[in-house]
């Protein structure tokens, strides 16, 4: 496994995973390869580590750092956090909406970053907020670039449907009208790797009576424009 022996057989092949996710997000056959122990042991210590948080699952249903890892680190500097500062803030400064930058966590997103609207009646979704996967546009973006079988397991009780995302991926952008809240309207697009792979979901959110009842054909040029600045940003 090319890692320093403790003697404690768990904490080595646990360190050997984590090892191994951060230098790649890794599917389970791609951990056991990498990491060289038995399928069930490798599937076993993941999830326990998943449990904790120190594991995670991305849009593809593969193992990546958990949230946990910085945590224990003194919170370090997260870079997707950190690019999406500025540009959040020309988000909001550009459509005069509250924007947010979303992340899966399982079957729910997260609320990593967010540029508030400084005055009027606007949408707070506090950093740190935890929603779920079925519903807002939000959650439309973080499934329709998810794995199949995640697909399939939002949609039993999702909001939206299978065609719904399809047309989301063509487009590039998601919309809601009162889908998650009621009165709340929303748009958002994905945040891509220079692989292609699904960071997370920027989005802006307000009033229906502001952003209107087809929200997408006023913003989502605007939202896809970020997405890009921040992934190249981020490469």
């Amino acid at each position: 496994m090319g890692q320093p022996s403790s003697g404690i057989g768990v904490v080595d092949k646990s360190v050997a995973i984590l090892a191994a996710v951060a230098a790649a997000p890794r599917a389970l056959a791609e951990l056991v390869e990498a990491t060289a122990l038995p399928r069930a042991t490798a599937h076993r210590l993941a999830v326990a580590l998943e449990t904790h948080r120190l594991l995670a699952r991305d849009g593809e249903g593969r193992f990546v750092l958990g949230p946990r890892v910085g945590e224990l680190a003194g919170a370090l500097p997260d870079p997707l956090v950190t690019a999406a500062g500025p540009v959040l803030a020309w988000v909001r400064d550009e459509c005069g909406e509250s924007a947010q930058l979303y992340r899966r966590d399982g079957a729910e997103r997260v609320c990593v970053a967010a540029a508030e609207r400084t005055h009027g009646l606007r949408t707070t979704v506090p950093v740190g907020s935890r929603l779920p996967l079925t519903a807002g546009s939000g959650a439309q973006v973080l499934c329709a670039w998810s794995d199949p079988a995640t697909i399939a397991a939002m949609l039993r009780d999702a909001e939206f449907s299978d065609r719904a995302l399809a047309e989301v991926r063509r487009r590039g952008w998601a919309q809601s009208v009162g889908q998650r809240e009621a009165g709340v309207a929303s748009v958002s697009a994905p945040v891509l790797s220079g692989a292609g792979d699904l960071l997370a979901a920027i989005s802006i959110s307000g009033p229906i009576e502001r952003l209107g009842r087809s929200p997408g054909a006023r913003f989502g040029p605007l939202l896809v424009t970020a997405a890009r600045r921040l992934s190249t940003t981020l490469r």
